[in-house]
């Protein structure tokens, strides 16, 4: 698969040739060209990592089940690792990490990815000697920011209702997945308004079609 500077990217589709297609879709489009257009409307200069998921509804169901409660899939699903947001907005704006929670949510996910990793090396043996380096932060160097995961049905649902193909709804998503991980919150009609127009910023910047809900009770994610 194509290498991602910015992104540690998995496919886990449970049909084959279903992450076969996705992954040779994915190799010809420009997903750290999203991270980097994202984070650069939203004023970070930092050195990032992230790591990406592309599953199906089921993937995405049962983390919606298990971290968030909420027995349904959707299109994304944004797990942070910093503790506090940041981007400079608005508090309005932003998240913030609940009282006594001590263990970001990403960590719990990394688990789930590493031991897909170590899946994929126990099927290709070329890569076993590649060092893991999910969710490390060298000193100085690189931060990560934690996890997207995104469901490619949905992604293709979307995209037929919007009217446009689906690279741009993976475009959207990924970099609403990128906003939710530095801080942004869509939970407010603010965060929610916020949220859309840096997204259609970067949809623009990078060429793509731009579009946006007028409410946040229209919206989807």
């Amino acid at each position: 698969m194509q290498e991602h500077p910015l992104i540690e990217l998995y496919v886990t589709h449970s049909d084959e040739a279903q992450n076969a297609f996705i992954e040779q879709a994915i190799a010809k489009m420009n997903l750290d060209g999203v991270v980097f257009h994202t984070l650069n409307r939203a004023g970070i200069a930092e050195p990032v990592m992230l790591t990406v998921m592309i599953t199906d509804d089921d993937g995405i169901r049962e983390m919606n089940k298990q971290y968030r409660e909420q027995d349904k899939a959707t299109d994304v699903l944004s797990f942070p690792l910093q503790e506090q947001p940041l981007v400079h907005a608005p508090a309005d704006q932003l998240w913030s990490r609940p009282e006594g929670e001590e263990t970001p949510i990403a960590e719990c996910i990394t688990k789930e990815v590493e031991a897909i990793e170590d899946e994929n090396a126990d099927e290709n043996e070329e890569d076993e000697g590649t060092p893991n380096t999910h969710f490390v932060n060298p000193p100085g160097m690189v931060m990560n920011l934690g996890d997207i995961v995104i469901s490619w049905p949905t992604i293709l649902h979307q995209a037929a209702q919007a009217g446009h193909d689906y690279q741009t709804e993976l475009m959207y998503l990924l970099s609403h997945g990128v906003l939710h991980l530095i801080g942004y919150d869509d939970q407010t009609e603010a965060g929610y308004q916020a949220m859309v127009a840096l997204q259609q910023q970067v949809l623009q910047e990078l060429g793509q079609k731009a579009y946006r809900h007028e409410s946040i009770n229209e919206a989807s994610h």
